[in-house]
């Protein structure tokens, strides 16, 4: 009986606590019908800037030149160490295309520190650890996820897949057939052959940022290869290791020593990527690729600026206002909402450090509308050289930038990477912090000047995947039309 009383009232409660906060919600409501202000209508409310200051990691720098970050994390039992590694595709011998990339796959494949590649699967399986290994354009990866009492062994597969992998043969061959697989599929998507060919234009088809791999290219690499490249670009004075999770800083600098201190320096590779000649980068050029698909894949742009060169901050805000913003953004209402040609559109700014960034537009349309909208992909660059952007724009475009800062900082395995990606591109710690206030003090001036100098309606290099001859009518309206034969891959 007790028990059902005190659940009838505990009801009742329940019923007076949901009115009550009907009524709350219900005041501002009822406040603006009656024609007075609506308090905390969110249409309405300003916020200040989050401040946020993230916790400091120690740097130790072992005898061999290896850089150790470490910041501890006792809120679960587990261990991140993640390696970043000078090495990249940038390496790879114009007729090896893809050399940097299957070594990376089989550092963790192929097994390694005198284990099968079966033997490290079966350990890892056995206490749920996780490595991965990848090397992309500029630089190599390697992670390792462990719970804190499997870490000792954890390191030493780790360890020992970095220092000495066995490129098992028979692994070797199934990654270069799958390679070789991907390939053959890679123009079955528009969007991704739309991409591929934009940065081919924009670089070079044999620059390092811009190059394809190829069934020869592949098919030529061997075992060989893969170790040549691991021993030429992989040391411990070009890796700049992570560490976050549960663990205690001088055990851990311990156990680092124990299976990497004596792993001998090397000649690290110089990361220095070729700058494309002024001449390229302002020339203006027109390609489409037949491809029978309902929309016309669109890419319009031209090679800019670093992230560290001075104007990059009010670039970056100028793409935010264009179509960086997605449904805030100029070209989402002027293109989408305004007249309806194309559901996905915007605009992107990459920049790195180590070459050329690249701002791009991009949109999926009907082909009767493709024309229009190049059209009003320039006479919105145009509006963004020539006009002040509102009060409007920019105070949101900065309080977006401002207030996603703190992601940034999400966790302490992401305020580490963010300091090893700075050192890795030789950019002050702090470098992250001066962008943010550089976006506080920017001015509408700022913008329209950056925009002035950098976004180039004459040296606009476009890209478009669709259908046929239609397709070059509709662009040959923009100057000469040149078509991207799309031969069969194998």
């Amino acid at each position: 009986m007790k028990f059902v009383i005190r659940e009838t009232l505990d009801v009742k409660r329940r019923g007076m606590m949901l009115r009550l906060i009907l009524a709350l919600l219900l005041v501002p409501v009822m406040t603006a019908c009656a024609g007075g202000p609506v308090p905390g209508d969110p249409r309405t409310m300003t916020f200040k800037p989050v401040e946020f200051t993230p916790p400091e990691p120690d740097r130790v720098v072992l005898d061999n030149g290896m850089v150790v970050y470490l910041l501890e994390d006792h809120e679960l039992p587990l261990v991140t160490v993640t390696a970043t590694m000078k090495t990249g595709a940038w390496l790879d011998p114009a007729d090896k295309v893809g050399l940097a990339a299957l070594t990376g796959a089989l550092m963790r494949t192929g097994g390694g520190g005198g284990l099968s590649a079966e033997q490290v699967d079966e350990e890892l399986e056995h206490f749920a650890g996780d490595v991965s290994i990848s090397i992309g354009h500029e630089s190599g990866s390697a992670s390792l996820d462990v719970l804190k009492k499997d870490l000792k062994r954890g390191l030493q597969i780790f360890s020992g897949l970095l220092r000495a992998p066995a490129f098992d043969p028979a692994r070797v061959e199934v990654a270069k057939l799958q390679a070789l697989e991907g390939i053959r599929r890679r123009q079955d998507s528009p969007g991704s052959v739309v991409g591929r060919e934009f940065m081919k234009l924009l670089y070079g088809p044999d620059h390092p940022s811009a190059r394809e791999t190829s069934i020869a290219s592949i098919t030529q690499i061997t075992r060989d290869d893969l170790a040549a490249f691991h021993r030429s670009t992989i040391h411990p004075n070009g890796i700049i290791l992570s560490v976050t999770g549960d663990f205690q800083k001088e055990e851990m600098l311990e156990a680092l020593r124990e299976v990497f201190g004596d792993w001998a320096k090397g000649a690290v590779p110089e990361l220095k990527i070729a700058d494309v000649p002024e001449s390229d980068r302002a020339t203006p050029a027109i390609r489409f690729a037949n491809k029978e698909t309902s929309q016309t894949h669109l890419r319009v742009g031209h090679l800019t600026i670093r992230e560290n060169d001075p104007d990059y901050v009010a670039l970056a805000i100028a793409n935010d206002i264009l179509g960086g913003s997605s449904f805030r953004s100029r070209l989402f209402n002027d293109v989408r909402t305004k007249r309806g040609l194309a559901y996905s559109v915007g605009s992107r700014l990459m920049a790195g450090v180590h070459d050329q960034g690249v701002w791009l537009m991009r949109a999926e349309t009907k082909l009767v509308s493709t024309q229009e909208v190049v059209s009003r992909f320039v006479a919105n660059i145009e509006r963004m050289r020539t006009d002040l952007v509102t009060d409007q724009e920019l105070a949101e475009a900065k309080e977006a930038y401002v207030n996603s800062f703190v992601f940034s900082f999400s966790s302490p395995s992401a305020i580490v990477s963010r300091l090893v990606d700075l050192e890795y591109d030789g950019l002050p710690k702090d470098f992250l912090q001066q962008i943010r206030e550089k976006v506080l003090k920017l001015t509408k001036e700022d913008v329209l000047a950056a925009a002035k100098k950098h976004l180039h309606p004459d040296r606009l290099k476009i890209v478009a995947v669709g259908s046929g001859e239609a397709l070059q009518k509709v662009l040959s309206t923009f100057g000469e039309v040149k078509e991207i034969r799309l031969s069969p891959e194998g």
